[in-house]
């Protein structure tokens, strides 16, 4: 059963020596991040689940211990999936995928160690229904499940975003936030994946996992972040 889950953006920018000199511009963002995560460990679960946009489709797989690094934005800079486990951290086939290794630097920050830790990716191929399934086949794993949720919302809020200006992304973005503030679990679920897609929305694949996890749970949310620095909207929420 889920019983926390927080709700997190993936930005690189995130790490504050990818972000260098504009690392303060995302201080708000990261304090929200670091309290949803004491949500989680205040919920005490057996096992936490970290679930980020990947390339592929998915659901790909990654076992505690699984290394990161973003190097790849001129950063020395390496993350592990919660604490290294050795010959079975090795014998992941694949490092994570950036959204996952901002979780994996996420929890390393904050001293994750109240639960197991695995990481899922999913990419924006995989249909609703499938992220849905997946989600409550998650949650049935143990008895108190949580999930650390990665994804950024729209990437065209302004001129200069990544995909330029779409009319369309402001509102999509404001709907988002209300559906992970309220835990609306049916809102979630009903995001539209093609639209998503245009909009370079990279948390909408995570966000329905966490609608199936989440089922008829009741849980309460909280809004805990909403902006669009770089014209890019984030969102940060926890659930419980």
């Amino acid at each position: 059963m889920l019983v926390a889950a927080a709700v997190c953006p993936c930005p690189p920018l995130l790490v504050p020596e990818v972000a260098a000199g504009a690392a303060p511009e995302l201080d708000a963002a990261r304090a929200a991040c670091t309290d949803a995560l004491g949500v989680l460990a205040a919920a005490r679960p057996d096992r936490l689940v970290v679930v980020g946009p990947a390339d592929g489709a998915g659901p790909e797989t990654y076992p505690q211990g699984t290394r990161g690094s973003f190097r790849g934005f001129g950063v020395d800079l390496d993350v592990s999936l919660g604490p290294d486990r050795g010959p079975e951290s090795e014998r992941a086939a694949r490092g994570l995928p950036y959204g996952l290794a901002v979780g994996a630097w996420l929890l390393g920050r904050t001293g994750w160690a109240v639960a197991p830790v695995e990481g899922i990716g999913v990419g924006e191929a995989l249909p609703a229904e499938r992220c849905a399934a997946l989600g409550r086949d998650v949650a049935a794993r143990d008895r108190r499940s949580a999930l650390l949720v990665l994804g950024d919302a729209s990437a065209c809020r302004t001129l200069k975003a990544p995909g330029y200006l779409d009319e369309r992304a402001a509102p999509f973005d404001a709907e988002v936030g209300r559906a992970l503030g309220a835990a609306d679990v049916a809102a979630l679920a009903a995001l539209d994946a093609a639209l998503a897609r245009e909009l370079k929305v990279s948390g909408r694949a995570p966000w329905q996992v966490l609608a199936g996890a989440a089922g008829d749970t009741a849980l309460a949310g909280t809004l805990l972040y909403e902006d669009a620095p770089y014209g890019v909207g984030y969102v940060a929420a926890t659930w419980s």
